[in-house]
């Protein structure tokens, strides 16, 4: 671990943007380590994502920029996918509360009230500014300092403040991708982004194409298929022939990826089926979006690759001054957004060093040169799955803290597995009673969840 001993700690004056659930422990991170945070939240309320809303965007694709945002994609039945063992920040377990959803995999509302527990028991909520929108952020000249421009999200009391630091967690889930369907512009049926999907019954006696193959894909076309009178989900990840009836359902059907839609309603599959259909929902993903940045071209987003940062997070130009929580996918997320906290809070007091920016970009250069090679597109650069657990456990040794626990890593394989073979029920049938026990017995050093600065 490249660590500076001859020097004193370093405190400096941090701006972290967005108090989901990147924010908040990137704050007490912060704190700990000795800096003055300011966190600043649009919202009324600290959560992010977590935040649930029956509210939608009036453009159904959310593709319009002037467009007013909701800055949630959750939908109500909305349970995790993965366990609540595996969910929890390493020094505060998601366990069960008195009068909490009790389930393993539970539902948005236990994990929302999860964050605001912790934001309270780290006395996170003190450093947030709510209701307060970050209109732009950019270096003030050659003082390697950032101005931030702030409005309150009322419209009133436009003002800058300077910051040492600034880390970006304003998540991404709000600016949506949609698929390519040549022929839809005649196409007379409707069209809607899954950001914008709440609950199914405005989908009643409907035909319905819904596009992906995500973990929400999935529980959406699950979803629908009680009400509609058809749901046939098309996916770019299987064979063009493919047409399959979905076992246990008798109005939903899997096909290959859309060929064409038509003026006369129908829309065509890659397999050659014909379907009439009412409403295509995109289930395709979202783009990271900053629309408040300004690095001078220095930090880019190009085809969903946020460039160049090394380990996804420091852009070597502006390091350490400008840093992203958050940006890998197919994660764990709340364990990962620690460990890189944990690092930025330690790389901006001094405590630990970073390679030189020659060997950072050198870094990054064989990084992208590896997914070349391995044929990985450069949309899926901040894809992680199992190499997830590799990159959180450099992060440790680099911050010199404790590895992932292997109960936590093979939690999340053995829910994959299950995902896998029992998509309808892996959520209530959880039969690896050894794994949760480690779970408690690690939880149990947790007693008591009282911060104490550094």
């Amino acid at each position: 671990m490249p660590t500076s001993l001859h020097h004193p700690l370093a405190s400096r004056h941090v701006a972290v943007i967005g108090a989901g659930a990147a924010g908040l422990v990137t704050a007490r991170e912060l704190h700990r380590e000795g800096h003055k945070v300011t966190v600043f939240e649009r919202q009324n309320q600290v959560g992010g994502t977590w935040v649930y809303t029956d509210r939608v965007e009036p453009d159904p694709l959310s593709l319009k920029q002037d467009r007013p945002i909701i800055h949630t994609s959750l939908y109500d039945s909305l349970r995790t996918n993965l366990p609540r063992e595996v969910m929890g920040f390493r020094d505060y377990p998601f366990v069960c509360r008195p009068g909490s959803d009790p389930r393993m995999f539970p539902g948005h509302k236990e994990v929302l009230d999860y964050l605001k527990e912790f934001a309270k028991e780290f006395s996170v909520e003190e450093m947030i500014k709510f209701e307060t929108q970050v209109d732009d952020v950019r270096l003030v000249d050659d003082d390697n300092k950032w101005r931030i421009k702030l409005k309150a999200t009322n419209g009133d009391c436009e003002k800058e403040v300077i910051f040492d630091a600034v880390v970006v967690c304003n998540g991404h889930y709000t600016e949506p991708r949609v698929a390519h369907i040549p022929g839809v512009k005649n196409w007379p049926g409707k069209q809607m982004h899954s950001h914008n999907y709440r609950v199914p019954e405005p989908f009643r006696d409907l035909v319905v194409i819904l596009i992906g193959s995500s973990a929400s894909a999935i529980d959406i076309s699950r979803d629908i298929a009680t009400v509609a009178k058809g749901v046939h989900v098309a996916s770019r990840s299987v064979a063009d022939g493919t047409y399959v009836k979905q076992p246990g359902y008798d109005n939903m059907w899997h096909h290959s990826m859309i060929d064409s839609a038509h003026e006369d309603g129908t829309v065509v599959f890659r397999n050659g089926k014909a379907v009439l259909t009412d409403i295509i929902l995109h289930c395709t993903g979202y783009k990271y979006h900053f629309p408040f940045l300004e690095t001078n071209g220095i930090v880019t987003v190009d085809d969903n690759r946020v460039g160049q940062l090394y380990k996804h997070i420091f852009p070597p130009a502006l390091a350490p001054w400008l840093s992203f929580v958050g940006l890998p996918w197919k994660v764990v997320p709340f364990p990962q957004y620690e460990y890189q906290s944990k690092w930025i809070a330690g790389v901006l007091s001094g405590r630990i060093l970073l390679p030189s920016g020659e060997e950072m970009m050198e870094d990054i250069k064989n990084f992208y040169s590896q997914l070349e090679v391995s044929g990985i597109a450069k949309r899926f650069t901040h894809q992680m799955g199992e190499t997830q657990f590799d990159y959180n456990d450099w992060l440790a040794a680099q911050c010199g803290i404790l590895k992932c626990e292997e109960w936590r890593k093979e939690m999340y394989f053995v829910a994959g597995r299950n995902k896998c073979d029992r998509p309808e029920t892996y959520r209530d049938d959880w039969d690896n009673e050894e794994l949760v026990s480690q779970a408690y017995n690690d939880f149990a050093q947790y007693t008591n969840h009282k911060d104490t600065k550094r």
